[in-house]
This record gives C-alpha cells, structure tokens and sequence, in this order.
C-alpha cells in the first residue's frame, strides 16, 4: 500500500509539475471570418482559413515573443451574396464577430464589394486589422485606404482587382493576336454591376489597342438560352469571346457554343467553371474555354515550390483540389499575418499593421508584399517579384495554367474547328 501510494504521488507530480506545450496553454489569437458561405467566394475562402491555422497550430503556433500562441477560427455567413440581402446584414456579422466572438483579427470578406467598402467604417471603430482575401475586385477598396492612411490604414487586400485582371487577359490577349491574327472580339456579360464594368473595361481596352470590338450583350441573371447572342458574334467575325458571368447558367452558354462549334475561343470570368466539376456539369464541353481565377495556386500550377504542397494538403483536407477564386488568397492571408505578428513581437494592433506593411515572404502565388500606401497586394507577372493571376484554360479535363508565361504549365489550345 504504501508503494502504491508513493507511486501514485510520484505520477500525481510528474502530471501537475510538467507543463503542457506552450501552444496549447496560451490564450489562441482568434480570426474572426465573415464570409458567404452558400457560394463559391465563401465556403472555398473558408476552407483556405481553416486549412492554414490546422498546419500552423499543428507546427506549434504563433510565436508571439518566445510564447506559442494558436490560432483559432470564428465564421460567420454573411450571406451578402444573396439577392435582396442588405449590406447592413453583413455589417452586422462583421461586428458580431467583433463583439461576441471577440476576434483578434479579420480574414476574408465581405465578399460582396458594397459590403466590403462600408465595412472599412467598422474596423475603423474597432481598430481591427483585416485581410480581405475573396470578392470584391473593385479598385476603389485600396483608393480608399491611399486617399485616407490614417483612416482606413486597417484594411489590407492579398488579391487582385479588375483595374490589373483586365490588362493580364489584354496582355494575353495581344500574345494572341500575334500568334493567331486574332483582331475581333465579342462582350458577353451578366447583368450586375461588377459584371457590366468589367466587360466594359475589356472592350475600352481592347479598342485602345486597335481591336474591333462588337456592342456588349447583357443577359439577366438566370438566363438558359444566349443562342442569338452566339450567332451575332459569328456574324461579327470574332475570333474572341469575352465572358464575365458568376452565374451557374454560364455553363449552357458554353455548351451553346461548342454545339454550334463557333469559330471564337472563349476567354473570361466565369464562375461556373472554376471549380473542379465544371467539366462533368458542362458534359465536357466547357474544353478550351479560359478562365480568370484571380490569383495562382486556385487551381493546380507550378508556380513556387509551395503551390503543389498547398494543392496538394487542400485535396487531402478537403477531397478535391482547390475550388476558385478566394481559396489560395484566404490560406495565405493566415501566413501572411502569422509573420506579421512574429515581426511585431505583439498582437498589438498599430505593431501587426507595421508587420504587414513590412512583410515580403514567397508564398503560393508568389512574392507577397503589401503597398505601403494602398495595402494591395504588389501584383506581377514574374512570381519571383510579386504575386501572379492564375489564367487557366480547360484542357482534356484539367485546369492548365496557361499565363503568365513565367508560371505557366502549359500553351493556349485552339479548338480544331478554328484551325
């Protein structure tokens, strides 16, 4: 008895007296995420998040002074992707994360831009540093913070807008005039806001640059048949065809288009073909078809030695391989905060912005590196010097990057009825 006793203090204090590992005992740095979660933009940013703060508290932490602090992730569905919903709703989720949820910092969204421009009022008040990873392509979020740094100094943005998506698909563009004598093109677009913007770029664009342009088509959303939009277009001659729909009908335009075998490569933004489904959903006939997915590494590619781990760590997380636009931009905002935070020794607000402000770190899609100024990202064509767009163009099933030249995997394929 009294050898069991003895044994049982000995045990007792070797319990009690060997302290647990650091990560677990410090208080985590909570990321608050306001994100749409019932769309592409928000359940794929989600999953980025998620997957990042698994491998970082997995490796033992942030380091925060000699102290291992984890991550932890607080979500809520802002739901402003949905028709009808108010920006006030997100804004509402945005400070319930805040108050109740009591984030140290936010990542992701909102994902619609109305929302995201009003929300720079709220972290304002709450002096809450966020990284806006998904959504949102207007310019006007970093003209924002440049025109007012001590107001809006707060915001970061780790991905593109339409101001540097457009010359990327014009620069791509004009490789293939020179390759293929490609000088006429047609705008097909969605009839939202965003959408009718960016076909109205494209086609300034391109005319500054000599091309010949056809009046834009605007289709509500919803719509199944674009078959007279199509037959215009070959009637035109153009040899381009310039889409920008998020809506899952896109895909029967593409069907359409490949059943009446029109002698125009598409090229654009188009939701529905991002994800990986997309070739089942379109039976195969979204082949050829370019897509935009904003930023490199949201689709398999080459790009650093840290794109593959990353697709490959998200197929095995998530059962398949990353899904569009938001989901290469909300894993690397975790990283790039975990090493602001490790530069600034502190969680201390003003010291994570200079952090931020000061971060150069290669990540998935390349170099990343804030704008002192404008918080945006620093964008290239070359990896090694700033973060690269991820063009893709359907091949045999597959998502093949096909431009920057510096990142690509592969060349641009004309369907065979175009040879």
């Amino acid at each position: 008895m009294r050898r069991l006793v003895f044994f049982i203090t000995i045990l007792m204090f070797i319990v009690f007296a060997v302290p647990l590992p650091s990560v677990a005992a410090e208080k985590p740095i909570v990321i608050g995420a306001p994100l749409a979660t019932a769309f592409l933009y928000g359940w794929d940013a989600e999953r980025g998040i998620k997957l990042a703060v698994e491998e970082i508290n997995k490796a033992g932490g942030v380091n925060v002074k000699g102290k291992k602090r984890p991550f932890a992730v607080e979500v809520i569905d802002t739901r402003d992707l949905e028709p009808g919903v108010p920006v006030s709703e997100a804004l509402l989720g945005l400070e319930k994360l805040i108050l109740e949820k009591k984030a140290d910092f936010i990542i992701g969204g909102p994902v619609r831009s109305e929302a995201a421009l009003a929300a720079m009022d709220l972290l304002n008040k709450y002096k809450k540093v966020s990284i806006l990873t998904t959504g949102v392509l207007t310019p006007a979020y970093q003209k924002k913070i440049a025109d007012n740094y001590d107001k809006y100094k707060y915001c970061f943005r780790n991905t593109s807008h339409v101001g540097v998506m457009m010359n990327e698909f014009i620069t791509m563009l004009e490789d293939l005039r020179k390759s293929h004598g490609f000088d006429k093109a047609a705008v097909m677009v969605q009839d939202v806001a965003h959408a009718r913007a960016g076909g109205e770029a494209m086609k300034k664009g391109l005319a500054a640059k000599g091309w010949k342009v056809s009046d834009t088509k605007i289709y509500p959303t919803g719509t199944t048949d674009y078959s007279v939009g199509l037959n215009d277009s070959a009637k035109f001659g153009a040899q381009i065809l310039f889409i920008w729909m998020d809506m899952p009908e896109s895909a029967v335009l593409l069907k359409q288009w490949s059943d009446m075998k029109l002698k125009s490569l598409p090229v654009g933004f188009v939701c529905a073909a991002e994800q990986p489904g997309f070739w089942k959903a379109s039976a195969g006939r979204g082949e050829y078809l370019i897509v935009n997915l904003v930023n490199g590494g949201n689709a398999p590619a080459k790009i650093t030695p840290w794109t593959m781990k990353f697709s490959d760590a998200y197929k095995k997380k998530w059962g398949l391989e990353p899904e569009g636009y938001g989901t290469s931009s909300s894993y690397m905002a975790v990283y790039q905060l975990k090493d602001a935070i490790e530069k600034a020794g502190s969680v201390d607000t003003e010291a994570v912005i200079k952090g931020l402000e000061n971060s150069d770190i290669m990540g998935v899609y390349g170099r990343m590196r804030f704008d002192k100024k404008s918080h945006q990202i620093i964008p290239s064509l070359d990896p090694k010097e700033g973060a690269v767009t991820g063009i893709i163009q359907w091949q045999q099933g597959n998502r093949v990057q096909v431009f920057p030249p510096k990142a690509a995997a592969g060349k641009v394929l004309l369907p065979p009825w175009m040879k």
